[in-house]
């Protein structure tokens, strides 16, 4: 019985894992090829935003 759980437990960690790995790799093949100008869109955004911020100093 203990190994059933086992098992159950490892399928469920490696669909789980498989289909995180597929969305991300999805999403950024998908982004990628079919983006055209709004590719960038998210990180000029943040760029502009902290345009003109200090840097953290860290001791």
């Amino acid at each position: 019985m203990i190994s059933y759980f086992t098992d159950f437990a490892l399928f469920a960690i490696f669909v789980i894992g498989l289909t995180a790995t597929m969305g991300v790799l999805a999403n950024g093949i998908g982004s990628g090829l079919f983006g055209g100008k709004t590719k960038n869109a998210f990180y000029e955004q943040s760029s502009k935003t902290q345009k003109g911020w200090n840097p953290v100093k860290r001791k």
